[in-house]
């Protein structure tokens, strides 16, 4: 990370993210994923939008960015649809590690797409870190069923890697709280088709569920939405997103807290060993803020 402010704000994202995978959990016993997706992006999107009365004039004009917003919003939505379903069926821990496959994903994109240069420092780091990833998913010695589930978090990854790699190609010149507002309304949009379609509109009357919504759209969409797409477009995409592996390892143990997921010696040298790729990718953008002023895009 660049600075301080940017490592702060990464933390509370880290500790969001990584115990909202134990309230979605909750969330997919009440309702199926699509219905809970779908509350989560209207609340969200009504949440937010009152925003843009403050930010209208940071709301771009043109066609290119407009159309670049609605593809993001359809993008982050199918992505969520797809991580939820395979949520419903697969243990907390287990979840959050396939869909944090991601930064893989975003690794052969960004080369490419976003001309990031791959350090021997960083290549290492990510080839550790998804090392960690990798006995984390062992089980018995050999890795883990490809179950529907399994394939479905792991293209939901896909689909977020493709919305980062698109908003730093394409969007980074938007404000943050404008994109997220747009990638909320367009996916709201998008999600209330999908549910007139199967015309199975659900939403369950319970004090918890509505606990759920609340903090799965308004903290870990709205609140950490932002500070996810302020820091990706202060950071490389590559550094932020490997950097997210950490999240796993605190799902894990919420995982095991709550729902008492079992934690093993290989779940604990796993953790150990993302925690080192982070610290190595990170290393060598750190050496390199005292030599290259950083000009924001």
């Amino acid at each position: 990370m660049k600075s301080l402010w940017n490592w702060f704000l990464f933390l509370i994202l880290v500790f969001i993210w990584g115990t909202g995978w134990l309230v979605l959990k909750i969330g997919v016993t009440y309702v199926d994923p699509l219905n809970f997706t779908s509350h989560r992006f209207i609340v969200a999107a009504l949440a937010l939008t009152p925003l843009l009365i403050f930010y209208r004039k940071r709301i771009p004009g043109d066609w290119r960015s407009m159309f670049g917003l609605f593809l993001l919003g359809i993008f982050f939505a199918l992505g969520m649809i797809l991580t939820l379903t395979g949520l419903a069926s697969e243990k907390v821990g287990v979840s959050a590690i396939l869909t944090y496959t991601q930064p893989l994903f975003v690794v052969c994109m960004a080369a490419p797409f976003l001309k990031e240069k791959a350090s021997a420092n960083r290549l290492a780091g990510i080839s550790i870190g998804f090392f960690g990833v990798a006995i984390l998913s062992v089980k018995d010695f050999s890795m883990i069923s490809f179950t529907y589930s399994t394939f479905l978090l792991i293209v939901g990854a896909f689909f977020w890697a493709v919305t980062v790699v698109f908003y730093k190609k394409f969007l980074s010149h938007i404000d943050p709280i404008v994109t997220n507002v747009f990638q909320f309304g367009w996916g709201s949009a998008l999600l209330a088709i999908l549910i007139l379609g199967s015309g199975n509109f659900y939403f369950h009357p319970s004090t918890t569920y509505l606990v759920v919504i609340l903090y799965t759209s308004l903290v870990a969409f709205g609140l950490a939405g932002i500070i996810w797409i302020y820091l990706l477009r202060e950071e490389e995409a590559t550094i932020l997103s490997t950097s997210s592996l950490i999240i796993p390892v605190i799902a894990f143990f919420f995982g095991w807290l709550f729902f008492e997921e079992i934690i093993e010696l290989k779940s604990l040298i796993g953790s150990l060993l993302i925690l080192l790729g982070v610290y190595l990718v990170n290393k060598k953008i750190n050496g390199l803020n005292n030599r290259i002023r950083y000009k924001p895009n």
